[in-house]
């Protein structure tokens, strides 16, 4: 049975401690647990492993936890947007696994689906199949990637039911459902709890995958990159027609 929180704090209670390796949803800003990445950071829990596309911004998502010194280990695909995460990687301050982004997604299935390994043409002659083995399947050399299984998986959905029954929206689905699967503990954020079963057509994430649920905090969502179309300043000196996405 999923069990209904009151806040995020209440739903990490008893889960967290150093060392621990977190999976989080999210691509970008789009899809992030940010209560539950602040309950995170609140705890004071360091020498975190953590496993998400990217750390988010400085100032926001996981990039709250790297300025609180409490990330050791960063499995991710992108590094982009935040500038101190690339610097203390740069510095050699951060151990970082890089993972091609399709890899990434399918450790985390894999994880989900109790498969302990697969293989993959992706990376093979570079640097990401350093150390692995690699075999030649119908003409093609492949690398072994290994599933990833967290601690602790962190998610944001869009609907819920108390069930534990989750539903994403639109490009926040990104990673949430994998890493929902990929965690032996999954805490779950949602904007919208309903108190009847959802459709089963809809459902994305099946309870059994949910042990807690809490419902988000109401905030202004961030704009990773705004950017605004030519041509497109309101005559009334309302405001611009963004093309950015927030989640």
């Amino acid at each position: 049975m999923t069990e209904i929180v009151t806040d995020a704090r209440a739903a990490l209670d008893g889960l967290l401690h150093d060392g621990l390796t977190i999976a989080v949803g999210g691509f970008g800003l789009c899809g992030n647990p940010f209560d539950l990445i602040e309950a995170v950071r609140d705890s004071g829990v360091r020498d975190l492993t953590i496993v998400s596309n990217n750390l988010g911004v400085d100032g926001r998502g996981l990039g709250l936890l790297l300025e609180n010194d409490q990330v050791g280990k960063v499995l991710a695909s992108y590094v982009g947007e935040n500038r101190l995460f690339a610097q203390r990687y740069l510095d050699g301050d951060l151990e970082v696994e890089f993972v091609p982004q399709g890899t990434l997604a399918e450790r985390l299935r894999a994880g989900g689906a109790g498969i302990p390994a697969f293989w993959t043409p992706t990376g093979v002659g570079t640097p990401v199949a350093q150390g692995k083995p690699v075999e030649t399947f119908d003409g093609r050399d492949c690398v072994q990637e290994r599933a990833i299984r967290a601690d602790l998986a962190l998610v944001h959905a869009h609907r819920a039911d108390t069930y534990g029954n989750l539903v994403y929206r639109y490009t926040a689905r990104n990673f949430n459902p994998l890493v929902a699967a990929a965690g032996r503990h999954c805490v779950v954020e949602t904007e919208h709890l309903s108190d009847t079963p959802l459709d089963p057509d809809v459902v994305v994430t099946p309870g059994i995958y949910t042990h807690r649920l809490v419902v988000a905090r109401d905030r202004e969502k961030p704009i990773e990159q705004r950017t605004v179309r030519a041509g497109a300043e309101p005559s009334d000196g309302g405001t611009p027609a963004v093309t950015g996405v927030a989640s």
